[in-house]
């Protein structure tokens, strides 16, 4: 009873702390947006890819239902960092007429948000956080278009307890379904618009009845490629959105005194640039960068996201 009780204060610290408010704080979900961009519905070549990413998300603005800024009882600011090594493997083999891949990703976190509140302190510790799987990914090429679908799982490896507020991982699987296209403008290929959608749903949280509502990601950009597709430039954007009610369970519900939690959404848009690193013969290496300013943020914080990612074909890609 004590550890259930000692857990019940943590998301309260956010909710009941906002309860005098016409907001109410959001349990988050597992998908950091923000990590795909400019050609978010298209699969690569076939063969290995090892990619290391950076990930960092910062706010200091927390907004209500109708987008008022919240002054929560600790002012400052709240950040997470993030580094996601892992592999993408694409194969000739076909299903549906769609070339096969998958991707695994473990990840390593500072601090894993689990309710968007800057008035509860957290400690800070770098580990392991929950694992990422994408055992399905299909992916199709046509003259002026590509298409993108598939399923990932999110594996709750990260450290959790109820009680805990250095917690690294959420303490539930997701489970994700997703499918996008990149469209071509031109013969070439090198203008591009493309928007891929995520939506993931959740188990309930360990030791818990506490189920996070259904979220929708979208993710893509509108950009210009050079140098057959290794050179681009252009403006990515995401958005997420809570698009079924959090289910808090009895307890932490009659807590709440019937008082709803809402759903949040968030919007960002920004710079992505790819350069090549490569030598006259082989091509090593594409480092990508995108930062994102938020906007539109209801019931959750809104602040920047930036994400690097070094992404090294294996074997290198011989040059013409």
């Amino acid at each position: 009873m004590l550890k259930r009780f000692l857990f019940l204060m943590v998301p309260l610290a956010a909710a009941l702390t906002l309860a005098s408010s016409p907001a109410h704080a959001q349990f988050l979900g597992h998908n950091f947006h923000g990590d795909f961009g400019l050609q978010s519905g298209s699969q690569p070549p076939p063969g290995f890819n090892l990619s290391i990413m950076y990930l960092r998300y910062s706010a200091d603005v927390l907004r209500d239902k109708n987008g008022n800024e919240i002054r929560p009882d600790v002012p400052g600011t709240i950040a997470t960092n993030g580094i996601a090594p892992g592999i993408y493997y694409v194969t000739e083999k076909k299903i549906f007429g769609a070339n096969y891949g998958l991707m695994v990703f473990p990840a390593f976190t500072d601090n894993k948000l689990e309710v968007p509140v800057l008035s509860v302190d957290q400690e800070q510790s770098f580990g392991l956080t929950d694992l990422y799987i994408q055992p399905l990914n299909l992916g199709w090429h046509r003259e002026r278009a590509d298409f993108i679908a598939g399923f990932g799982l999110y594996a709750p490896t990260g450290r959790y307890d109820v009680a805990a507020n250095d917690n690294r991982g959420l303490g539930m699987w997701s489970f994700e379904f997703f499918g996008g296209t990149t469209l071509f403008f031109d013969e070439a290929k090198s203008w591009s618009f493309a928007t891929t959608a995520f939506y993931e749903t959740h188990t309930d949280k360990k030791d818990t009845d506490i189920r996070v509502g259904d979220l929708l990601t979208l993710e893509g950009g509108f950009g210009k490629s050079f140098l057959e597709g290794a050179l681009s430039v252009g403006v990515a954007y995401y958005a997420q959105l809570k698009v079924t009610d959090d289910d808090v369970g009895r307890d932490l519900e009659m807590l709440l005194d019937g008082r709803q939690l809402g759903k949040n959404r968030v919007y960002g848009f920004g710079p992505e640039v790819t350069v090549p690193i490569a030598t006259k013969s082989k091509l090593i290496a594409l480092i990508n960068a995108r930062y994102f300013w938020e906007t539109g943020a209801r019931t959750t914080l809104e602040g920047q996201t930036f994400t690097l990612t070094a992404t090294f074909p294996i074997p290198s890609v011989a040059l013409q």
